[in-house]
């Protein structure tokens, strides 16, 4: 009988070490396709770059049996259009799965190692991009090659977006939504730019984000025109003076305070669950989302969630350091809250900056104005799901991004657009996305896509 039973205890542990050693690989295996990814740098201008890394990902949806792939030559980049047709067609339109491929430039000499060069450090991987998207375009890739192993059945179409400018032009969201309609067309989207959890360092989740709605991005150009002199004669009208009035103006500003159904969702999943200060701020600013006061304070914990901002980014002026200017400008970034209009800002701000400055709207800058997508309870409860796998009970927070992603594109011409992802972070940790060092939690890069499975299980099966 002890024999048998070393004989079985024997079997146990070899079977145990045999499944380590298979998530092992596995997790070296999807290491290995992420650092291929951030390494190749598919920064503005650099085509070449965009044609390898679709080249590297048109490979990979291969592998897994996609072979419906389209890519997108266009405006100095490149957009790839992935699909998986129904195993089990159930009439039901299709899901849209997105993600982007580009990424913020960076200067090599400011960055301690080279941006580019993936390498891991301290539980995190690190390269430009590897947070912001890198990380979540790997994560849609490896979970459907996963579901392919697995056979998955899935009754509708999964349709895979990857565009190439969403850091700058938005022209591959732009044209996705219109010209290429047909390749894209879904019930509702899921925008890995635009979900995602936190986790303190204990281990215990905070919660994970759905956006369901963002901010409308849109840059003015504030102009100083004056006949300038001789430095030796200064007169009071001056265009560099003239322009930081202007800016101080913008500065002071408090813009009217706002409210939304994704704002309220937000405040008021808050409010239940924080009794401290910043709880009892959010409780005042619901009863009264006028209040100017209240505003102001919760802003000053939590940026751009309660109206329009708009900050100054760029700056020039003057012709000669002994000459008065005859001109000066400066690039004011603002960030719209949903249903203000994006001339009715400029005019404000023409206000702001007086007769002696002009204020015009950057042609070409700006993402469309568009309303928050309705939640659905559907999708909330799929995505608390998918979470449970791997958080037991996690919130899951309908939210509005003050950033903009290519998701306003798809809104604006009819496509819902929930922002998804399984990828979580450490609460207070800096992740450095758009800066330097940029980074993401192997933890959380790696457990993300058991969770795009879950949730591709529930919409699509």
């Amino acid at each position: 009988m002890f024999r048998r039973l070393s004989i079985v205890a024997a079997s146990l542990l070899a079977i145990t070490a045999a499944q380590g050693q298979a998530q092992n690989a596995q997790r070296q295996a999807e290491r290995d396709l992420f650092a291929k990814i951030v390494e190749i740098p598919t920064v503005e201008g650099q085509t070449a770059e965009f044609k390898k890394l679709t080249g590297l990902l048109s490979a990979e949806f291969r592998k897994a049996g996609i072979t419906d792939i389209v890519v997108k030559d266009h405006d100095g980049t490149q957009t790839l259009i992935a699909r998986w047709p129904a195993a089990k067609p159930s009439g039901k339109k299709p899901i849209l799965l997105m993600a982007h491929m580009d990424v913020v430039a960076a200067k090599e000499s400011d960055w301690k190692y080279p941006p580019f060069k993936f390498r891991e450090e301290d539980g995190y991987y690190l390269g430009r991009g590897s947070n912001d998207n890198k990380a979540g375009l790997t994560g849609i890739v490896l979970a459907l090659q996963y579901l392919r192993a697995e056979k998955f059945q899935n009754t509708r179409d999964i349709i895979v977006l990857f565009t190439g400018d969403e850091e700058t032009s938005g022209n591959s969201a732009r044209r996705a939504a219109t010209e290429w309609r047909s390749l894209i067309d879904a019930e509702f989207a899921l925008n890995s730019d635009a979900g995602g959890g936190s986790v303190f360092p204990d281990g215990r989740v905070e919660g994970f984000g759905m956006q369901i709605a963002e901010k409308t991005y849109a840059d003015y150009k504030l102009t100083a025109i004056n006949r300038g002199g001789h430095s030796s004669a200064p007169r009071p009208d001056n265009a560099i003076y003239a322009l930081a009035n202007a800016l101080t103006a913008v500065e002071r500003h408090r813009f009217t305070p706002m409210i939304n159904d994704a704002t309220r969702a937000t405040y008021e999943a808050l409010s239940k669950g924080d009794s401290g200060q910043y709880g009892e701020l959010v409780r005042r600013f619901l009863a009264n989302p006028t209040d100017r006061e209240t505003a102001d304070l919760l802003e000053a914990m939590d940026s751009g969630s309660t109206r329009t901002r708009c900050v100054a980014t760029m700056l020039s002026g003057g012709h000669a350091p002994n000459a008065l200017p005859q001109k000066a400008e400066a690039n004011v970034n603002c960030r719209i809250f949903p249903g203000v209009k994006i001339e009715e800002v400029r005019q404000q701000l023409q206000a702001l900056a007086g007769p002696d400055v002009t204020v015009t709207a950057v042609e070409g800058s700006q993402t469309p104005e568009t309303a928050p997508t309705p939640l659905r309870a559907d999708i909330t409860e799929a995505y608390k799901a998918a979470v449970a796998t791997r958080f037991k009970d996690a919130p899951v927070m309908p939210f509005q991004s003050a950033g903009a992603t290519d998701g306003a594109f798809l809104r604006a011409n009819g496509i819902p657009v929930y922002g998804f992802g399984g990828l979580w972070g450490i609460v207070g940790a800096r992740e450095g996305a758009h800066g330097l060092d940029e980074r993401v939690w192997a933890e959380g890069f790696h457990g993300q896509v058991p969770i795009w499975m879950e949730m591709l299980r529930r919409v699509a099966g």
